[in-house]
């Protein structure tokens, strides 16, 4: 148990003894190796647990079970590699392993002191071997401030969270700063909220700290729903008690002993990593009565999610703690003066609260020194879709979209170009080649019709088409409204099916401008942001690509060839060589022709599925 700070600090002293290699400082080390094992979600569903068992069971056969380290840590973030593992006290990592590879690493690297090759990342663009993970291009401009841990220790292990000054940012606050001192320094670092709109974090603080009331409570929404968005997700996997630290000072800072942090049920490694390290931090005494001697009381306790997008807007997810069902209230009373059980209580997304206690160690200006003039800091984005390096990416604010998709993402695979970025789920815009260049920050998003959003962030080629994008995310709206409100609950299907008109290539011009009106009566009148922003997607891709819409209302076509209904298969004679697989392949025998000559494809029977498009060898089908 952990009485004062100076005790925090022995036991912070103790602990960097068993993670110093991995901090790569020099002297005597409990290990000859240290291996750093992803254990993220993506990497699990990559058998990464597998390649765990299988290189202790290595070790075992070489008596080397107590001279090597082999820890389970969260997301690198280079996801696409993944499998990843870091080997110490080199700092080699190792990339796309399997369990059959651990028999080669315990053998040639650990015993023998050579780099196992073929397991060496090798850059796509240069072909050079890249020996250290922060070496690759995917970090160059990358800056880890709320990922900071994530790689670094073992999530399951609160020592580990302390010998990397975990929990000294409580102490410090707890001892030395007021209340007012800690809105001030969120001030001064001019955080803003990570999880949407981008409210500035020490302004809602401050509501609720100015808020007279008997019972506070402190909310973390982890409620993660966007489509291609895994942030907080991957933060409380890999840094679960940056989290509750940061809740801890919230409370503290606005007169709350309770907090509690709502999470996605489908999330169960964070879940079951959450309930660890809370059961961790109250065993020695960092959240429950009396933290480090101060007579300060806090505590957390976990509410799961039935996986309702709408439970990420704020009040719906009070009314889903509260037992009641998901749905918006009216504002004002914001959550601030009548929050939950109608007592004052912020809510911040996992993200904003992972970047807390090292604003406080750092200090405000190192964290406004990152960033643009009104948006400060880093953002944690992950980054999906048509691009080579797939993952979680942190930059300043401020970054450029091309430097994104170019220089950390790696480019548009099989040498395609860029077409759109999507960002803030279902609730953003599609930005264009146009805006290629923009630097990525709240005002700037918003600019251009898209919004930041909790940082998803999907790339789209050529390959894509913009109507049916914004179908996607109109389907995903429709079906997630909680249908309170007239507006997004009936709007948002009118609206919905005139993009599938449009589609099926039934729609007119006028069709068009009965969507834009929609999409105006959505936003001005629905009750909150999930109706508000719901036409987003659909307002950005008019905006533009209009020309995909009256292609696909006039000349009936799609031209990136993605809509079924508007599309054929056309069999190109100079390329037919007679080979037959095609007409066998074809499930509903619509292709036509014998052996080595040109075959037909019979366009009424074409139920267009692409298997002839698929199978063909050369190139001999086109889609017009």
């Amino acid at each position: 148990m952990i009485k004062n700070w100076k005790q925090l600090s022995d036991l912070r002293n103790v602990n960097r003894q068993s993670v110093a290699m991995r901090m790569e400082e020099t002297g005597e080390h409990p290990f000859d190796f240290e291996i750093m094992v992803c254990a993220g979600t993506g990497c699990l569903s990559s058998k990464s647990d597998d390649f765990v068992a299988s290189i202790k069971e290595e070790l075992a056969k070489n008596d080397m079970t107590d001279k090597v380290n082999v820890v389970r840590t969260g997301c690198f973030g280079l996801c696409a590699q993944g499998p990843i593992i870091i080997v110490y006290p080199d700092g080699v990592f190792y990339h796309q392993v399997k369990p059959k590879d651990a028999k080669k690493i315990v053998s040639q690297h650990l015993i023998k002191g050579e780099y196992v090759e073929k397991l060496l990342y090798h850059d796509h663009k240069t072909k050079e071997v890249v020996n250290k993970l922060m070496d690759t291009p995917f970090y160059h401009k990358q800056k880890r401030v709320a990922l900071d841990n994530c790689g670094r220790i073992d999530p399951e292990k609160i020592s580990d969270y302390i010998a990397f000054d975990g929990y000294q940012a409580l102490a410090k606050v707890v001892n030395d700063y007021s209340a007012d001192d800690v809105i001030k320094i969120l001030e001064t670092s001019g955080l803003r909220g990570r999880g949407g709109g981008g409210f500035p974090t020490f302004r809602k603080w401050s509501f609720a700290k100015a808020s007279v009331s008997d019972q506070k409570y402190v909310i973390c929404n982890a409620d993660e729903g966007d489509p291609g968005a895994f942030m907080d997700r991957s933060v409380l996997e890999g840094n679960p008690h940056a989290v509750l630290e940061a809740m801890a000072i919230a409370g503290y800072t606005i007169g709350a002993n309770q907090g509690y942090i709502y999470v996605r049920a489908e999330y169960p490694t964070a879940v079951e990593r959450l309930e660890i390290a809370i059961e961790q931090a109250r065993a020695l005494d960092l959240l429950g009565k009396d933290i480090f001697g101060t007579g300060f009381d806090f505590d957390i306790d976990l509410r799961l999610g039935a996986g309702a997008f709408v439970c990420g807007e704020e009040t719906a997810l009070l009314e889903s703690i509260e037992g009641r069902r998901g749905e918006p209230r009216p504002k004002p009373p914001f959550p601030a003066v009548k929050g939950l059980f109608g007592q004052p209580t912020i809510v911040n997304n996992v993200e904003t609260y992972a970047n807390v206690p090292k604003i406080i160690l750092e200090g405000p200006e190192w964290f406004a020194s990152m960033g643009t003039e009104k948006s400060k800091g880093t953002k944690v984005f992950a980054l999906s879709g048509k691009i080579e390096n797939t993952g979680l990416v942190e930059i300043p604010l401020g970054t450029t979209l091309r430097e994104i998709v170019e220089d950390i993402g790696g480019g548009i695979p099989d040498g395609k170009q860029f077409k759109a970025a999507q960002t803030g789920g279902p609730s953003g815009g599609c930005i264009p080649i146009e805006h290629y260049d923009i630097p990525i920050d709240y005002d700037n998003l918003i600019e251009i019709g898209s919004m930041m959003g909790s940082g998803g962030l999907i790339v789209m080629d050529e390959g894509n088409c913009m109507v049916d994008i914004a179908k996607f995310f109109l389907e995903f709206t429709v079906e997630e409204s909680c249908g309170k409100c007239v507006p997004c609950r009936i709007g948002a299907k009118r609206l919905l099916e005139i993009l599938d008109k449009i589609t099926m290539g039934k729609a007119t011009l006028e069709d068009l401008d009965k969507m834009e009106e929609l999409c105006d009566h959505i936003k001005g009148n629905s009750l909150c942001g999930l109706g508000q922003t719901a036409p987003n997607p659909v307002l950005s891709t008019l905006r533009y690509f209009r020309d995909e819409y009256v292609a696909h209302v006039v000349d009936k076509r799609c031209p990136a060839g993605v809509c079924k209904n508007l599309i054929r298969y056309e069999i190109i004679p100079d390329k037919c060589t007679g080979c037959t697989a095609c007409a066998r392949n074809c499930p509903v025998a619509a292709i036509n022709g014998e052996v080595k000559k040109v075959h037909e494809i019979d366009q009424e029977i074409c139920i267009k599925c692409g298997v002839c498009y698929d199978t063909c060898r050369f190139d001999a089908i086109n889609i017009v």
